[in-house]
């Protein structure tokens, strides 16, 4: 047996696939956003689908266990937990403090030394 699989090195863990799919609904829920404008038809829109599609591409390769997708998940987990906060500082909507709150929880399990260490 080879050392990488005695390390686990490639080898997906539950709690990653799991974040991956629940934010490629939440992307999905964007992209449909945007194409039926509810960002607007401005630079909006268009800012949305691209920020969608590099969370798209790091989603994948966070799946295929790449550490530039890990990297790409992590810096959006990061800036949507900052975001989400943001806007509940702004409109006391509890529901924004609870994606808040989930964006953070994503973003503390990938860094986890466990997680990095399976990235190729």
């Amino acid at each position: 047996m080879s050392d990488d699989r005695i390390a686990g090195k490639g080898q997906l863990l539950p709690g990653v696939a799991g974040i991956a799919l629940f934010l490629l609904f939440l992307t999905l829920m964007n992209v449909y956003g945007a194409l039926v404008n509810a960002y607007g038809t401005g630079p909006g829109k268009y800012g949305v689908l691209g920020l969608c599609t590099l969370l798209v591409t790091g989603i994948f390769g966070l799946l295929r266990m790449r550490r530039w997708g890990w990297a790409l998940v992590l810096a959006a987990t990061l800036l949507l937990g900052v975001g989400y906060g943001y806007v509940f500082r702004l409109t006391h909507a509890p529901g924004y403090l609870l994606q808040a709150v989930f964006a953070f929880v994503f973003f503390l399990y990938l860094v986890r030394t466990e997680v990095r260490e399976r990235m190729v």
